[in-house]
C-alpha cells in the first residue's frame, strides 16, 4: 500500500475506533427504556447543542451545500437560514413545555392525549415511513469519497456496476458501525459520540476552507476577478420578475428555490416541523435536566447553522474559483462531488485522512440519530401498546435494541435504492431531494400539532386524519409530484393549469401545514377526551 494512502486509511481507522469506544463507555448500564431513549435527562444542554447540530447536517449536507455554492456561485441558500432561527424560538416556547409536561418517550405520545390514539398512530406512521426515506437518502453520500478514492487509486473511473457496489458497501458498513453503539448505547451514546462527530465536521470543513483559500494565487483579488464583486442579490433575491405584475409576479416566486420570502415563510415551516414534530430531533432536545437548557440548545443550534452553512457555500464557491485556475479534465459531473474530488486529489496526507473521517462523522452523526428514535417511536408507539402490552423494563429494552437493528437495514435498503438513482441520474442535487422528502408529508405532521396546541376543543381523529391526507394531496399536486413520478415513465398525467405555480421544495411543508390546520380545525373534540390534555 502506499505509505500516504497508509496513514491517511490509519487516521480514518483510528476515527472509527475512538467513536465506538466513547459510543459504548458513556451509554453503558442502560436498564430500561427511559435510559435508552431519554439518558435520564441529565445529559449536558451544550452536549444536546451539538447532538442537533450533527443530527441536521448529514454528509449530504457536506457535499451538497457547497455544491450548491459551487453550482450558483452565491450564497442565496443562506436565506433558508433566517427561517430557522424564528421557528425554533416558536419550538422553544410552543413545543418544548407540552412535551416536558406529559413526560412523553415519543412526542406523538402528546396526541395521544390531546385527540387520542388514532391521531397518534397516523402521525407515528408518517414519521416513520418519512424518516426512513429521507435518512436512508442522506445515507449514500459519505460513500461519495469511496467512489471518488477507487477512482484515484485505480486511474479510471469506476463503472455503473462497480460504483454501485461501492455505494452498497460503503453503506453497509457505516450502518454496522453506527449500529453497534447505538443499539448498546442507546440516546448518551447518540448524544456524545455527535458531540465528537460534529467538532471534527466543524474543523474539518473550516481546516478545509483555509487550504482552498490559500491555494488561490491572488487569493481575494483572484476571487473577485473570476466571480466579479459580490452584491446583495448574491446573499438575498425576492424572485419577484420586475417585467410582470400582478398574480404572475408573485407565482414565479414560488417557482425558485432560494429567495428571502422561502426563507422567512418557508423555511420558518420546515424548521418547525423538523424540530418540533420529529422525534428524530426532538427526542435529543428532551434529553436535557428540563425544559430552560432545552430550549437554550436548540435556539443556539439555529445561530450556529448561519455561520456553518456561510462555511459550506463558501468552500463550494471557492471551489468554483480555485477549479478556474487550475483546470481539471476530471473534475466530476456531479457538483456534489467536487469538494470530496478537492479532498482526494488537493489535501495533505493525514490532513486528507482527517477530512474523510469528517465525512464519515457527518453520515453517521444523522444516521444515529435517526435509528435511535425511530427505534423509540416504534417501542413506544407500537411495541408496548399493542404488540406486548404487558411488556417489562427488560422487555421494552431488549425491543428498542432489535427495533434499531432492523431500522438499520431499512436505512441500507434505501440507500441503496438511492445510490442506484443517482447513478442512473448523475445530474441530481442532493439538496433538494433530501428536504424535498420532508414536504411532502411533515405539513401534514405540523398542521395537525397546532391545531392540538393552538385550540381547545377543534380536531379529533376522524377530522384530523382526513386533515392530513388532504394536506398530503395538496402538496404533491403544489410540487407537481403525479407528473415527476409519471416522467420516469416517459408519461404525463395532466397538464399544470397556467395559474398554478408548480413550487419549489421550501414551500412546501406551509401549504401542507395551513391547508392541514385549516380541515382539522373544522372538526370538534369529542366531549371525553380530558380537560388537561388541551393546552390555555
Amino acid at each position: 500500500m502506499d505509505a500516504r494512502l497508509a496513514i491517511d486509511t490509519a487516521v480514518l481507522l483510528l476515527y472509527f475506533v475512538i467513536i465506538i469506544s466513547i459510543g459504548l463507555y458513556v451509554g453503558r448500564k442502560e436498564e430500561n427504556l427511559k435510559d435508552f431513549a431519554l439518558g435520564g435527562r441529565q445529559i449536558a444542554w451544550w452536549a444536546v447543542l451539538a447532538s442537533i447540530i450533527a443530527a441536521e447536517t448529514s454528509a449530504s449536507t457536506f457535499f451538497g451545500t457547497p455544491g450548491e455554492g459551487f453550482t450558483l456561485r452565491n450564497y442565496t441558500y443562506l436565506q433558508l437560514a433566517l427561517g430557522t432561527i424564528l421557528a425554533r424560538i416558536l419550538v422553544s416556547y410552543i413545543f418544548i413545555k407540552p412535551y416536558y409536561d406529559y413526560k412523553v418517550y415519543s412526542i406523538y405520545e402528546y396526541l395521544t392525549a390531546r385527540f387520542g390514539v388514532p391521531t397518534k398512530n397516523a402521525a407515528s406512521a408518517i414519521f416513520m415511513f418519512t424518516r426512513v426515506l429521507a435518512s436512508g437518502t442522506r445515507l449514500y453520500a459519505a460513500a461519495i469519497a469511496l467512489v471518488l478514492a477507487y477512482e484515484m487509486i485505480r486511474g479510471v473511473r469506476p463503472g455503473q456496476t462497480e460504483t454501485l457496489f461501492i455505494y452498497v458497501g460503503a453503506t453497509v458498513a457505516i450502518v454496522i458501525l453506527t449500529a453497534i453503539y447505538t443499539t448498546l448505547g442507546g440516546i448518551k451514546a447518540v448524544v456524545w459520540t455527535d458531540f465528537i462527530q460534529a467538532s471534527i465536521m466543524i474543523g474539518s470543513a473550516l481546516t478545509a476552507l483555509g487550504l482552498l483559500y490559500f491555494a488561490i494565487p491572488g487569493g481575494w483579488h483572484k476571487i473577485v476577478e473570476l466571480h466579479g464583486g459580490f452584491h446583495l442579490s448574491d446573499f438575498i433575491t425576492t424572485g419577484l420578475n420586475p417585467a410582470k405584475s400582478g398574480w404572475e409576479k408573485w407565482k414565479g416566486m414560488f417557482e425558485l428555490e432560494y429567495t428571502i420570502f422561502a426563507g422567512l415563510i418557508g423555511s420558518t415551516f420546515i424548521t418547525m416541523a423538523t424540530h418540533g414534530t420529529d422525534q428524530d430531533m426532538v427526542q435529543r432536545m428532551l434529553t436535557a435536566p428540563d425544559i430552560r437548557r432545552s430550549r437554550r440548545s436548540l435556539i443556539l443550534s439555529g445561530l450556529a447553522d448561519i455561520p456553518i452553512a456561510f462555511t459550506f457555500l463558501s468552500i463550494g464557491l471557492l471551489l468554483w474559483v480555485y477549479y478556474q485556475a487550475h483546470p481539471d479534465p476530471t473534475l466530476p459531473r456531479t457538483s456534489g462531488e467536487t469538494f470530496c474530488h478537492f479532498i482526494l486529489y488537493q489535501m495533505p496526507v493525514g490532513l486528507r485522512g482527517l477530512l474523510v473521517a469528517g465525512i464519515f462523522a457527518t453520515a453517521m452523526g444523522s444516521l444515529s440519530t435517526a435509528v435511535n428514535a425511530l427505534a423509540t417511536s416504534f417501542t413506544r408507539d407500537w411495541y408496548e401498546p399493542y404488540i406486548n402490552p404487558r411488556s417489562t423494563a427488560e422487555q421494552s429494552l431488549r425491543a428498542v435494541r432489535w427495533a434499531t437493528v432492523w431500522f438499520s437495514i431499512l436505512m441500507i435498503v434505501v440507500a441503496s435504492i438511492t445510490s442506484y438513482l443517482v447513478i442512473v441520474h448523475p445530474n441530481v442535487r442532493i439538496i433538494p431531494i433530501v428536504l424535498g422528502i420532508f414536504g411532502y408529508t411533515y405539513g401534514s405532521l405540523l398542521g395537525v400539532f397546532l391545531c392540538g396546541m393552538f385550540t381547545k376543543r377543534r380536531g379529533n381523529n376522524l377530522g384530523n386524519i382526513v386533515a392530513m391526507i388532504v394536506g398530503f394531496n395538496v402538496v404533491a399536486i403544489l410540487s407537481g409530484l403525479p407528473n415527476k413520478i409519471a416522467s420516469i415513465f416517459g408519461a404525463k398525467l395532466y397538464t399544470q393549469p397556467s395559474w398554478l405555480p408548480v413550487m419549489e421544495f421550501p414551500w412546501w411543508i406551509c401549504f401542507g401545514t395551513i391547508v392541514t390546520f385549516s380541515v382539522a380545525i373544522l372538526f370538534r373534540t369529542r366531549a371525553d377526551i380530558s380537560p388537561s390534555a388541551r393546552t390555555e
